[in-house]
């Protein structure tokens, strides 16, 4: 019995024995294989993927500072430079990672009193904003304190009540805020709040922020110099600025680009943004440098940014700026500046004087008919009360005028072509009594043909095209009976489209109006719109719609932009072809042939005045005189040589005359249009085609 005992034990023993074997063998493996694993992955971080994992030990380490690469120029047709960028050097500052605010309160202090920083160079917002910054430094008993002041009572009970966001706060200070408000603070102190601002506007992001704009070299030196009493600024020597060397030509049209310091403007930073500009990026805010700023902005430079161990940033580039590419514009500066010159000289003289009380405003375009290149365009604004000008030459596409009689080409050329009126056919000008009134010409001129109509401007000659068209014959003293009239104005829209009139451009540039469409439908505006007394266009529309009649019905999208190139390349990098928008049907080219003629016999019989005829070369114009309450708007558009057209113009000037017996002559006429095509001619020899030299268009 012990011997069977003694033997059951033993084979328990050994059970138990294999068992704990089995198990320390399982977990050796398992240990083995653990580390076997970790010297796997050992193996991968330090020897295959090391340069991959300090990558991103940088990524979490550091961060990616972004400046904006110097931006292309802007040139003319004959490669003057229009806008220009200067190289300038910026005092920047990167903000450390353990400055606290007061830390940047007191360098901000010190640079105010240390460095040439103005609060002239601070925007009126910047400005604003630095006022509320300093009334947080106030002691709390102050009335100012906060800014709390600028409420009135009510607003004040709302924000004690907790019933007023932050945002809102805000937009009510800035909107009580005055210069006699911000004349109150403390000068030093308001300057150290603005710089203060500026240097906590990228603390988040790493990113570093402008302090001062072209630093000179003694700022520069003094800088270097005492880096350790201003930890964290520095100076950008890749820095640069926006210079336009002919100072208002065209400052409106160019547009604008925000500065360094000022980076995204506010308006525009959500579209920026998802374009993958920083919020520190100096873009265009108008105008063309914002039309093409892609092409004109070029490639940032990337940076690495570190800290050491005092918590200062630490500089490494990763990619170097790429300069924008240079843009070339079909603009000529020297038409340009005679043209900014004569509307300027005719406005001052002019300008609110006897008979023209309300002439305050002054437009002319040229372009090249036979591309739509833009040569030229100016406008000028005065004010009433001190005769100052402004520079407005946008208003050329931005601006809705009147056209007058300057679109009787158009209802002529529409007319035949619907068959109401034939060529040559002959209509008596005389005074038409429609319904018991009146309706007239400027003067009775008889019998007159299409071309004479277009010469003597007839609005009888128009009329009866208007009300033909609406399927009315006219019985003296009979009411006006079209019984479509919007049919018939459509009809008439369409055909005045077909020049350009009532559409858009397609000029390169934003903020392009196109039409005011009168809309309430009566008769009489079937009339008035065949003389141009209803719907209202640009000079822009009109310059575009005389090119198409001088190159025989084609429509050409007007532009400023024609190509570009890589900087320091003689490569076209980028090539803005020419556009053709619309041509009149061929079936009606004797139609527009009329009309061609009709331009040309009110230049060759005075009709469009003596400056025009007493040029060297054949040209063809319209005048057009639109009635504005008690005032007259005048106008003029045309193109030339007859022959061989290579110009295209129009001339606005809205209420420049009084509309009575005392009407001044047309000013576009007389004063304008002649000396700048003079310059044309001049500046362009090849185009001259002088009179006799071969048969008339």
């Amino acid at each position: 019995m012990r011997k069977r005992r003694s033997s059951k034990s033993k084979e328990k023993s050994s059970r138990i024995s294999r068992l704990v074997s089995n198990r320390i063998l399982v977990l050796s493996i398992v240990i083995v294989a653990l580390f076997l694993s970790l010297f796997v992955r050992l193996v991968d971080i330090q020897a295959i993927h090391h340069n991959s994992y300090l990558e991103k030990q940088d990524d979490y380490t550091s961060i990616k500072q972004y400046s904006s690469a110097p931006r292309g120029q802007i040139y003319d047709a004959k490669g003057r430079v229009l806008a220009k960028t200067v190289a300038c050097k910026n005092i920047v500052y990167t903000t450390p990672q353990n400055a606290t605010y007061t830390d940047m309160m007191i360098y901000a202090d010190r640079m105010g009193e240390v460095f040439h920083i103005e609060m002239d160079d601070f925007t009126n917002a910047e400005i604003k904003d630095a006022y509320l910054q300093y009334t947080t430094l106030l002691d709390p008993e102050d009335p100012h304190y906060d800014g709390l002041d600028l409420l009135n009572e009510e607003q004040r009970a709302t924000y004690d009540a907790g019933e007023m966001t932050s945002s809102q706060l805000r937009q009510i200070q800035l909107g009580a805020m005055t210069q006699e408000t911000i004349d109150q603070a403390d000068a030093r102190a308001l300057k150290a709040a603005a710089i203060y601002n500026r240097m906590a506007q990228s603390s988040s992001t790493g990113q570093s922020a402008v302090i001062a704009e072209d630093a000179d070299d003694e700022e520069c030196a003094y800088l270097v110099e005492h880096k350790s009493e201003f930890p964290g600024f520095d100076i950008d020597f890749g820095g640069w600025k926006r210079e336009y060397p002919y100072g208002e030509s065209l400052s409106d049209v160019l547009g604008s680009v925000s500065t360094s310091t000022e980076g995204l403007p506010d308006s525009l930073a959500d579209e920026y943004l998802a374009k993958g500009y920083q919020y520190n990026a100096q873009v265009g805010k108008s105008g063309l440098e914002l039309q093409y700023n892609d092409l004109l902005s070029g490639t940032d430079e990337i940076a690495k940014i570190t800290y050491d161990s005092n918590g200062l940033a630490h500089k490494q580039i990763l990619q170097p700026a790429k300069k924008g590419h240079d843009l070339y514009l079909s603009v000529d500066i020297d038409l340009q500046l005679k043209l900014d010159e004569t509307l300027k000289s005719v406005l001052q003289a002019y300008g609110g004087t006897k008979n023209r009380e309300n002439f305050y405003t002054l437009f002319m375009c040229m372009e090249n008919p036979q591309t739509g290149d833009v040569l030229a365009l100016s406008g000028y604004q005065m004010d009433p009360e001190t005769r100052q000008l402004s520079y407005y030459a946008s208003g050329n596409y931005t601006q809705l005028i009147n056209p007058g009689s300057c679109v009787k080409g158009a209802t002529v050329y529409m007319g035949q072509s619907e068959g109401v009126v034939q060529e040559g056919e002959v209509i008596v000008d005389e005074v038409m009594n429609i319904g018991g009134q009146n309706f007239g010409s400027y003067t009775e001129h008889g019998p007159v043909n299409d071309v004479q109509a277009l010469s003597v401007s007839s609005n009888v000659y128009m009329f009866q095209i208007a009300m033909r068209l609406g399927g009315y014959n006219y019985v003296p003293g009979e009411a006006l009976n079209i019984v479509d009239v919007p049919g018939t104005l459509n009809k008439m829209r369409n055909y005045y489209s077909q020049f350009g009139l009532g559409n858009m451009t397609g000029l390169d540039v934003p903020n392009e109006v196109t039409v005011f469409a009168a809309g309430n439908n009566t008769p009489n505006m079937v009339i008035n719109y065949a003389i141009g007394q209803l719907d209202t266009y640009t000079p822009l529309q009109l310059m575009q719609y005389a090119g198409v009649i001088a190159a025989d019905g084609k429509l050409f999208q007007p532009r400023f932009y024609q190509y570009s190139k890589e900087v320091g390349g003689d490569e076209i990098f980028d090539l803005n072809e020419v556009v053709l928008k619309n041509e009149l049907d061929e079936k009606n080219a004797s139609h527009l042939k009329r009309v061609q003629e009709g331009f040309q016999a009110c230049v060759a019989d005075e009709n469009c005045f003596k400056p025009l005829k007493n040029l060297d070369e054949n040209m063809a114009a319209k005048t057009g005189t639109a009635e504005v309450g008690e005032w007259t708007t005048a106008n003029l558009v045309g193109y030339g040589p007859v022959e061989k057209p290579s110009v295209a113009f129009a001339c606005l000037a809205p209420t420049s005359s009084i509309n009575s017996q005392s009407l001044s002559a047309n000013i576009c006429a007389n004063n304008v249009v002649g000396p700048v095509l003079q310059e044309y001619f001049n500046l362009y020899p090849e185009n001259r085609v002088q009179s006799g030299d071969s048969a008339a268009q």
